[in-house]
């Protein structure tokens, strides 16, 4: 568990680091002055259209990477380990598809979205880069993390990604970039771009060899291995669409749809910040639960479920709280657009999907790894069954908000189902008692700072409820001892210091 708390400590503190350009990026494209609101909007469209690529082509390799690394490495060596060779020949075929796809639908997209958000049609050529790229790092990314080296794929997604977008927003907002349309088509070389560094650090530091020859291990799991991507693959494509499908749904049918888009967008990435240490567990425990499913360590497996639930659900309710404490005042204090204070009650609903399915732990990543993977093909397609028509009709009834509020009932079924799952096949269990206790002293926390700074706004009201909320939470937490993580991290924070020597 200590490599695991370890590699997620580091892996969070990179991905907050990310997120804080990734806010300034928000700000320069939100301020007055700079971008226009349907510009912004194309650019999330963008994101959320190559991340539907990404997951039609990648053919369940990143899936296939997770369940079948640890058989490829202990038999092994690393110059005739083909599994790389095979999930990246296999992703550049299934985008290949996808492009063939793109290129006869055209006209069915044109229809579609022709109307309500003409830009996308404008530039929808440029988005088979992007997605290309999103392809090629997702499963670049898979076969690292397994290699324990997560923190350096969080470095590139969540720090270089923002960067890369940074410079083309200092370049266009100083004139070098003379032009929005020359912006987006870089902005679409901006996912090869950390593919190709990830590419080049695997190779450099060989970690990673191309053999075309079919290795003992692929051809003795072969069966395995096609029976668990042809089920996966349904699962996870429909998993990621369900992620994005909001964004496609309030880009298709409402007026006004790329602004719309905007305001939304913001709400997402305002929210997605309480999921930052989620990435970084998924990525440490991984690698962890793989092998621990091929030993049949079960006790270690729902000790990593449950220590994951209540480390995310303590961030996630601490993270949401801190946001709903301060939005209104960020909005208005940095002088946004004022379209945006209408994201307010979006932040809410995509908020609390977010601290549901982080305080659920790491249900997807315990199915996906074991032998009941083809749950994950399931559960997705209850998933979308769910989401798909609840998103569209409530989007027409209620605009952004009806998307949000979908968003919600969805996750919070869909998690609720592997819960069930889970337990009835292993009695894994993600909750404790201190689970509860976590809600209920984040929501005291809430309240007191709330109430008690009602009257005070700017930077002073922004400063005073966070800080305040910030020492009550984390004082609670401790006396609570709301996780038993808690405890070693204090320690070794006080060794680092040297408060505290061994």
């Amino acid at each position: 568990m200590s490599s695991i708390r370890r590699q997620s400590i580091i892996s969070s503190i990179v991905i907050y680091i990310g997120f804080g350009i990734g806010l300034l990026n928000i700000y320069l494209f939100t301020k007055q002055g700079l971008f226009l609101d349907p510009q912004f909007g194309l650019y999330n469209a963008f994101i959320a259209i190559a991340t539907v690529m990404m997951a039609f082509a990648n053919l369940a390799m990143p899936s296939y990477i997770y369940k079948f690394y640890p058989y490829y490495n202990d038999h092994l060596p690393v110059k005739k380990n083909d599994q790389a060779t095979i999930a990246l020949i296999t992703g550049t075929i299934g985008f290949v598809l996808v492009l063939v796809v793109g290129i006869v639908f055209k006209e069915f997209v044109v229809k579609k979205y022709g109307t309500n958000a003409p830009e996308i049609v404008a530039y929808y050529n440029w988005i088979f880069p992007l997605g290309f790229g999103l392809m090629i790092y997702t499963i670049l990314e898979a076969y690292t993390w397994q290699l324990h080296k997560s923190v350096f794929t969080s470095f590139l997604k969540e720090v270089l990604w923002r960067l890369f977008t940074t410079v083309l927003i200092v370049l266009f907002a100083t004139g070098v970039i003379d032009n929005f349309d020359l912006f987006i088509k870089l902005f679409s070389l901006s996912y090869p771009f950390i593919a190709a560094v990830l590419l080049v650090y695997l190779v450099a530091t060989n970690k990673i060899h191309f053999t075309f020859k079919l290795s003992k291990v692929t051809r003795r799991l072969s069966k395995s291995i096609l029976r668990l991507c042809s089920f996966v693959y349904t699962g996870s494509l429909i998993f990621t669409i369900s992620f994005v499908f909001d964004s496609l749904v309030i880009s298709s049918v409402l007026d006004d749809a790329l602004t719309k888009l905007a305001v939304y967008s913001v709400a997402q990435n305002i929210s997605s910040m309480i999921q930052v240490p989620q990435r970084g567990i998924i990525a440490a425990s991984i690698a962890h639960l793989s092998k621990a499913w091929k030993d049949k360590n079960k006790q270690l497996i729902q000790r990593i479920y449950q220590r994951s639930s209540i480390n995310q659900l303590i961030f996630a309710c601490g993270l949401f709280s801190l946001i709903i404490l301060s939005f209104t005042d960020a909005v208005t204090t940095f002088q946004l657009k004022g379209t945006y204070l209408d994201a307010y009650y979006v932040v809410i609903l995509l908020g609390l999907a977010k601290v549901v399915d982080m305080g659920t732990g790491v249900n997807a990543q315990v199915i996906a790894t074991s032998t009941f993977w083809r749950f994950e093909m399931i559960s997705g397609v209850l998933l979308l069954a769910i989401m798909m028509p609840l998103s569209y009709f409530m989007t027409k009834e209620f605009d952004i908000i009806g998307a949000g509020l979908a968003n919600l009932i969805s996750i919070t079924i869909y998690n609720a189902i592997r819960i069930i799952f889970l337990w009835k096949k292993f009695r894994f269990f993600p909750f404790t008692i201190q689970s509860l206790y976590t809600v209920l002293l984040a929501g005291a926390c809430y309240g007191i700072c709330h109430f008690a700074f009602i009257s005070i706004h700017g930077l002073a009201g922004m400063f005073l409820r966070s800080i305040v909320f910030i020492l009550l939470y984390a004082a609670g937490g401790i006396y609570i001892k709301l996780s038993p993580d808690i405890q070693p991290v204090i320690l070794t924070i006080k060794r680092r210091l040297g408060i505290k020597k061994d």
